[in-house]
């Protein structure tokens, strides 16, 4: 893999290999798939999570990919005082939202802000001023990081959902400004619920995949309504490699099915020094998945 005035061309897993990445979340548009991470960036002998900033890249073919400069930074929500954590960018009408999950400065615990922009790399501004999300909306709970991993599908009536959470798995509809919550916050019963929730449906399926116990798998439920009920199908993925976190992207793009996730394959990686890899995703007859083979080869050049 090259990486050259930022292109970077190769094949092969992780697909970026001169920044750690991490939390991958995909968006298709106009035959082009952007690529949005959180960036994993401790000095040297700090093993924690310091991650400030998002990361955008763009391919036509998933191989060779474009960097674009970072559209948005956790303290470009004036109202949070930085932890750039996983999030989930969609389009609707003419716009880009980007849910992201950040440390709120005046409210305790973690928060999920959202962010707009008119081209989808951005740049991305604080859209409501506001946190969407805040630990005094939820449920009464200790778990300061409950606030963790939005993400957001659009059903087919056009109605808005957003899921997130760590340990509890939380779902509310969002009105159609995509800024505000409309109506009460539910819980999700999901087995083993670590956190890294992704909605996403194939044909008449809803899928909602997350991270699986800890360190974390990749299981996955399916139902035919938005609303649920949710039926627990099974493990997509295994314990990436050097990595004890988790965090599914799924996608169809040129007639085949892609995952996203991150493990700790690079040089000096680990659970925070994270990287992006892609695999194929096959869903078999009756709508369930096949176990996702995680691989070093990656996928192949798309739409050949």
């Amino acid at each position: 893999m090259k990486h050259t005035q930022g292109k970077i061309t190769g094949q092969g897993n992780p697909i970026i290999r001169h920044k750690f990445t991490a939390d991958p979340t995909v968006l298709v548009h106009q035959d082009t798939v952007y690529l949005y991470t959180g960036h994993d960036a401790p000095p040297d002998g700090v093993e924690d999570y310091v991650m400030n900033n998002w990361l955008c890249f763009s391919s036509t073919d998933l191989m060779n990919w474009n960097e674009h400069p970072s559209p948005l930074k956790a303290i470009d929500f004036s109202w949070a005082k930085g932890n750039a954590y996983a999030s989930n960018v969609i389009k609707k009408n003419d716009k880009y939202y980007w849910y992201a999950a950040v440390s709120h400065a005046s409210i305790e615990g973690m928060a999920i802000g959202v962010a707009v922009a008119t081209q989808p790399t951005g740049p991305f501004r604080d859209a409501k001023a506001s946190a969407l999300i805040s630990q005094e909306m939820i449920p009464p709970t200790a778990n300061p990081k409950a606030n963790l991993d939005p993400s957001v599908i659009i059903d087919e009536d056009g109605q808005a959902y957003l899921i997130w959470g760590n340990q509890t798995c939380y779902i509310a509809k969002l009105k159609s400004n995509m800024i505000e919550i409309d109506g009460p916050i539910y819980t999700i019963s999901l087995p083993a619920f670590s956190e890294g929730a992704h909605l996403h449906k194939h044909g008449n399926w809803y899928y909602l995949a997350y991270g699986y116990g800890m360190p974390e798998k990749i299981g996955y439920a399916m139902s035919r309504n938005i609303s649920g009920p949710w039926k627990f199908v099974g493990i997509l993925n295994e314990i990436p490699y050097n990595c004890e976190t988790n965090r599914p992207a799924i996608i169809d793009f040129k007639g085949k099915s892609y995952l996203f996730y991150h493990n700790g394959a690079l040089k000096g990686g680990g659970n925070h020094r994270r990287s992006v890899c892609i695999d194929y995703l096959h869903y078999n007859q009756d709508g369930t998945i096949q176990p996702v083979i995680m691989t070093t080869k990656g996928v192949d050049k798309a739409g050949q």
